[in-house]
């Protein structure tokens, strides 16, 4: 765990930080995060004041790292045959989190749900229900609609070195955030404004099989997508059988099954 003091000047920037914020990146054996694993994590946490820390670790996913994922992130089995596997790390990895909010780039499609899924699998209860979810590519995208690499060009006017290594990528991440919220003035240094603005759509798990729609869970997949998860669930058990059997995440089963007992 390595303390920076005042990293890329962010005690002037002068983040509203009601607690720290987490921005985090993982390398991982692919991009189905109900089958792959994590096989990088990078943790750089902004804390309330104007500090930061880094935790950096290194995992062994428990199975073969396809080459292809090798050649993107520039990890291979051999590199993490001896490394601990994430059950062994995921105590820290939760305490070092908390009470943080998160940020990352794409992190709400990917990041988010392959960390959950991860600490399910252990038995750990990460839930992100009431923290701030801050995905500066999100953000990007609403203003400028480009790449990472390209983001740290375009707000950062620098060149990223040895892109998708999860270190690299989540100090990146960082410094886009901070160069982000200078640029434009519409854009608040408030976390709850920009996880309002990440997080247009209001999915309840990590799977987006869910959604509110008028404040009420909504199925946002198949034969019901439309209709509320607690009519289809009154109407059709089998469906939840189905769901809980199949293939889907664990998160998203986890929520299924907290609607179905909501309902008793």
């Amino acid at each position: 765990m390595n303390q920076q003091p005042n990293l890329f000047d962010a005690a002037s920037l002068k983040l509203n930080l009601k607690r720290p914020l987490a921005f985090f990146d993982i390398e991982s054996t692919g991009v189905d995060f109900v089958k792959d694993r994590v096989v990088e994590i990078s943790i750089l946490r902004a804390n309330v004041d104007g500090t930061t820390t880094l935790l950096t670790h290194r995992i062994n996913p428990t199975i073969p790292i396809p080459v292809e994922a090798s050649l993107v992130h520039g990890i291979y089995d051999e590199d993490i045959a001896l490394a601990p596997t994430f059950a062994q790390l995921a105590q820290e990895i939760f305490d070092f989190l908390n009470p943080c909010d998160l940020a990352g780039f794409n992190s709400n499609r990917f990041d988010v749900p392959m960390l959950l899924e991860e600490f399910i699998r252990v038995g750990l209860s990460f839930s992100i229900e009431n923290r701030a979810l801050v995905d500066v590519h999100r953000i990007y995208t609403h203003f400028e609609k480009r790449t990472l690499e390209a983001a740290y060009q375009f707000y950062c006017d620098k060149t990223l070195v040895n892109a998708h290594s999860a270190e690299a990528d989540t100090l990146a991440t960082y410094e886009v955030l901070l160069a982000q919220i200078r640029k434009y003035d519409e854009l608040s240094n408030d976390v709850d404004q920009l996880h309002q603005l990440s997080n247009d759509e209001i999915f309840i798990d990590s799977g987006r099989r869910f959604m509110y729609v008028n404040g009420k869970a909504t199925f946002n997949f198949g034969k019901h997508k439309g209709r509320r998860v607690d009519d289809v669930l009154k109407t059709d058990q089998g469906y939840y059988r189905w769901m809980m059997e199949g293939d889907f995440a664990q998160h998203t089963k986890q929520k299924l099954k907290e609607i179905k007992e909501s309902l008793k």
